[in-house]
């Protein structure tokens, strides 16, 4: 059974200045953490501040794409952890056929934005990324844990 996450935030790693997309469960039980590139965080950052650029992004061009081929974004998957990799995929309808496309989970999350889809992550990929923290370097990563996890919006450097 998938968990539908809501973007609650990008904001910076306090250790490594790396962005962080911010994903949250509707019941502030579990926190997802995903470390983006500065481009794909620029993309997000944009969406979520409501900002247009003067020309079309990648992200609205994919957005324009679907929808003058009939498609629409149904969702947003965050489908596996592999090392320290996420993999996702967007959930396309086209006509009644469901249409699966492989993204990387930055670019999946600025379309989810842009297009109003929701965003689901596997349990596997929870737990996964729960012992990942856990199993290296562990007492940094479970201080990094607990502070992402007692985060308010207040804290991130964009907010929902």
């Amino acid at each position: 059974m998938l968990i539908e996450m809501q973007i609650r935030g990008l904001m910076l790693d306090p250790v490594t200045n790396v962005p962080i997309v911010v994903l949250r469960d509707s019941d502030n039980q579990r926190v997802l953490p995903i470390w983006v590139g500065p481009v794909e965080a620029n993309a997000i950052a944009l969406q979520i501040e409501n900002i247009s650029s003067p020309r079309p992004m990648a992200h609205d061009l994919f957005r324009r794409l679907v929808a003058a081929v009939g498609a629409r974004v149904t969702r947003v998957v965050i489908s596996e952890l592999r090392g320290s990799t996420y993999y996702a995929y967007l959930e396309l309808d086209r006509e009644g056929e469901r249409v699966l496309l492989d993204a990387r989970p930055s670019d999946a999350i600025a379309i989810a934005l842009r297009t109003g889809s929701p965003v689901f992550v596997t349990p596997a990929v929870l737990e996964q990324a729960r012992s990942l923290e856990v199993s290296s370097e562990q007492a940094d990563q479970e201080r990094l844990q607990r502070w992402l996890e007692s985060l308010d919006p207040d804290d991130m450097g964009y907010k929902m």
